[in-house]
């Protein structure tokens, strides 16, 4: 990246996602270190943010957790009702009764669970799948704990609790999570209600932090700016297209968090004087109130591998090994073929009705069969509703030098070779519903990493051919998260996370968000 000339002029920073002005202070005699630079001689005052904004801020979000505990415990007292009278009435025992004090006792347990396993922390809120694994988590333990207690004291009515409560009590609390979600992602999306933030560390260390926490849909934090080594007020670091404010270096972090006000200080790496510096970094954060977060710099290291374990007062992260085989993949296999089965049967009307427009449109056949590389380097006929030309692979030669694509990858908006009905139906990926059957035969998976071409293997690195170790799938990380927008080395990244870091519960997710992406579409041509 090519540095801009640095000016000497008092320089101040308006960057900003919700419009509050940041001071930048003088950037003085002293140049910055290389790629740090300053740009803006546009005066503005220091402004921190009134303590009457802050209590409404926090005041919002104790409001929004109060009152999501309410619908919690008025969805679990209905859903424990409800199984209650179906026992009472012997629709699954009969002569089966529940009391009144039993009733209450497992709705209070229960009630009583989603607050011991902290289903509405503030940190896990709106963020990730870990909100809906807490509830369910929390959910089971209440049923098998009442399971085990309806065996050990012969207690009627269990199984009407366990066959109705919980089902219901599961759909419900988890659409009342997603609706809450909405009114939540609503307001950050406004600016409204983010953690106010500052990351520290080496630039490069912070370039991607922020990188990443930017590029978030849905945003947690408000990057005020950051705090490098050896930097002062008034310089810049680029991030991407926009230049972050150097808000001072990071020997006077705590008062810099303390006068930008900020709710958070992210430590995006390493940093000078080591964890003795980062340790007492801490205390002196207590002060303003500001939480400090270590940034994992492990890279495609997600949640379900890592766990800690305190040795004598020293908290050690193992990483477990990624398992490429064994159960959980068994058990993704049966969910493979049980929702692929289904979805061919719910849809075959609509895969007959898009075969015929297809047929009618031009000239060829209605399937495209192309080969892919699938798991361990196997070859399969990958098959997808026609949407270009069918000369189409003879005319790529001619259009080589149009190419938008980066690394392997061939990629073009407006590309001739797509048919009439091939553009919307790219659009809405509707030419890969045909997938659905490569999924049921066992060739590809209903979530994976994206199935590569032969040429594209072959000119794989060598760390890149990891993303062979499991099936390729009809959707996933690179579904939802821009598709043909993505630069070649981020659909890598994302491809060789998911190898590593996959589950169940996240190919869920996955499904569910590329719902989303196919009815509002991003970076599909």
């Amino acid at each position: 990246m090519a540095e801009v000339p640095i000016t000497r002029e008092r320089n101040t920073i308006p960057y900003k996602r919700t419009g509050r002005p940041i001071y930048a202070g003088n950037l003085g005699s002293d140049y910055p270190p290389r790629g740090i630079y300053a740009g803006s001689a546009e005066p503005v005052a220091l402004v921190d943010v009134p303590a009457k904004g802050r209590e409404s801020s926090a005041d919002w979000i104790a409001t929004h957790i109060n009152l999501l505990r309410i619908t919690d415990s008025l969805l679990v007292a209905g859903s424990v009702m409800l199984g209650s009278e179906l026992a009472n009435r012997g629709l699954f025992r009969d002569g089966s009764k529940a009391g009144a004090v039993a009733t209450a006792a497992v709705a209070l347990i229960w009630i009583a669970a989603l607050e011991i396993h902290r289903t509405r922390d503030p940190k896990v809120l709106g963020v990730g799948a870990d909100e809906y694994k807490r509830v369910a988590g929390a959910t089971f333990r209440v049923f098998g704990f009442l399971a085990l207690a309806a065996v050990i004291f012969s207690i009627q009515g269990g199984d009407a609790l366990a066959t109705v409560s919980l089902p219901v009590g599961i759909v419900a609390l988890t659409a009342n999570r997603w609706a809450f979600r909405r009114r939540l992602a609503t307001e950050k999306a406004k600016g409204r209600h983010l953690s106010r933030a500052i990351v520290v560390g080496e630039p490069e260390d912070v370039r991607y932090v922020v990188h990443q926490i930017e590029k978030k849909s849905g945003p947690v934090y408000e990057i005020l700016g950051v705090c490098l080594p050896g930097s002062r007020r008034g310089a810049r670091l680029r991030v991407d297209d926009r230049l972050v404010p150097v808000l001072s270096s990071t020997d006077d972090i705590p008062r810099t968090a303390r006068l930008a006000t900020a709710d958070a200080v992210i430590i995006a790496g390493p940093l000078p004087g080591g964890n003795r510096f980062i340790r007492e970094l801490g205390w002196k954060l207590e002060e303003c109130s500001a939480e400090m977060v270590l940034a994992a710099t492990l890279t495609n290291v997600a949640g379900p591998r890592i766990h800690w374990r305190p040795v004598e007062g020293l908290p050690l992260m193992h990483v477990d090994i990624p398992q490429y085989s064994g159960g959980r993949h068994i058990l993704k296999r049966v969910v493979d073929v049980a929702l692929a089965g289904t979805a061919l049967l719910v849809l075959a009307p609509i895969l007959l009705l898009l075969a015929v427009i297809v047929r009618k449109d031009s000239p060829g056949p209605v399937l495209f069969r192309q080969e892919r590389i699938g798991k361990d380097g196997k070859t399969f006929g990958m098959y997808k509703f026609r949407s270009m030309v069918v000369d189409a692979e003879e005319r790529l030669a001619t259009l080589t030098k149009n190419n938008e694509g980066s690394g392997v990858l061939f990629k073009m908006h407006n590309d001739p070779r797509v048919t009439k009905c091939g553009r919307w139906m790219r659009k809405y990926s509707l030419d890969e519903l045909p997938q659905l059957w490569n999924v049921l035969v066992g060739d590809m998976s209903l979530v994976g990493p994206r199935p590569p071409l032969a040429s594209e293997v072959s000119a794989y690195e060598r760390h890149t051919h990891r993303r062979l170790l499991i099936k390729p799938g009809l959707t996933g990380l690179w579904q939802i998260n821009g598709r043909s927008d993505l630069s070649w080395d981020e659909a890598v990244r994302l491809d060789l996370y998911y190898v590593e870091n996959w589950s169940i519960a996240g190919d869920l997710l996955i499904l569910w968000r590329t719902f989303r992406a196919v009815v509002q579409p991003s970076g599909a041509y």
